[in-house]
């Protein structure tokens, strides 16, 4: 891979002093990398030296961070992480900062590929399904050595394809590669949410406290108080890794959590004389009487009528 040196190529800076990386070859310009493929480059960051506020991406950026202090969290590492490599995943126009020292870091290995690279490949049907790409930079992968090794196995065979002469077999063979990454790293996140047991334990148990609250104080009676934006800023997730995380722990999707929270929650409500079937279900944000009934009925396999009167 070809070793970045700064470049005194100009570089374009808004007014927040974010460096706006438009093009695949601006980014290896700044960075000292030789163009090999005007849609995709991977990039040495070993001495690049971005002294910007921040730098903006206008194509997926895939980053390998290889050196971060002792104790250093903000890519979101704690204890229970591995601390080999760092790994940050950026869609076309996103902003990244490292911290304060550097909008990138000092060690480490760049992804950069345009979107149009993807055009008529089975990666561009399904880039989205890659929901990482959604994480905050705090919800950062970290790596393991053999992890990292097998990733950098896939940026080397990137690079080496990238170097072999442009034809028609290119745009498909370097998105498979790609995908391939990718693949990995989604089992590598999957790793990541089993080591952090204990962590995700506690996140669910705030959640269902959340919830219960929520619907306690009747933010479901309008149909737009417990959402999953409401509930993963309450969380401090970003909602993609809200949604992923409660998928891992659960099984069910945020409709389907909610869902069984508010049967839970009918459930105790129709024990209570002043509680109608009419005013459970507006209080729980159905849209009719007929819909809760006919949802309750389906779940619990009687009626909240006959539930009211079978408990009593």
């Amino acid at each position: 891979m070809p070793k970045s040196s700064t470049s005194k190529v100009s570089r374009k800076k808004n007014k927040e002093g974010i460096l706006d990386l438009k093009t695949v070859n601006e980014c290896n310009k700044c960075l000292g990398a030789e163009t090999l493929h005007p849609q995709a480059s991977v990039i040495n960051l070993d001495g690049a030296d971005l002294r910007q506020a921040g730098v903006k991406f206008e194509f997926y950026a895939v980053l390998l961070i290889d050196e971060c202090a002792d104790g250093c969290c903000c890519c979101g590492r704690r204890y229970y992480d591995f601390a080999t490599a760092t790994m940050v995943f950026l869609t076309p126009g996103e902003v990244f900062r490292l911290d304060a020292a550097g909008a990138l870091p000092p060690k480490g290995l760049l992804l950069a590929y345009h979107p149009d690279l993807l055009f008529r490949t089975a990666l561009n049907r399904h880039i989205n399904d890659y929901t990482f790409f959604f994480y905050r930079k705090e919800e950062a992968l970290h790596l393991s050595q053999r992890e990292r090794r097998t990733v950098v196995k896939y940026f080397d065979d990137i690079n080496e394809e990238l170097h072999h002469p442009i034809d028609a077999h290119s745009r498909t063979l370097v998105s498979r590669l790609i995908e391939l990454l990718l693949d990995y790293c989604t089992r590598y996140y999957e790793r990541q949410l089993i080591t952090r047991e204990n962590k995700n334990r506690d996140l669910m148990g705030k959640l269902g406290r959340l919830v219960d609250h929520g619907i306690e104080a009747g933010l479901l009676s309008d149909g737009h108080g417990l959402t999953v934006d409401y509930c993963a800023d309450r969380l401090g997730l970003s909602p993609a890794y809200f949604k992923d995380l409660l998928k891992f722990e659960t099984g069910k999707s945020f409709a389907e959590y909610l869902l069984h929270k508010r049967l839970a929650a009918a459930k105790r409500m129709l024990l209570t004389p002043s509680a109608s079937p009419a005013v459970v279900a507006r209080r729980l944000g159905f849209a009719s009487t007929q819909q809760f009934s006919f949802i309750f009925k389906k779940l619990t396999g009687v009626a909240p009528a006959d539930y009211r009167f079978s408990s009593n």
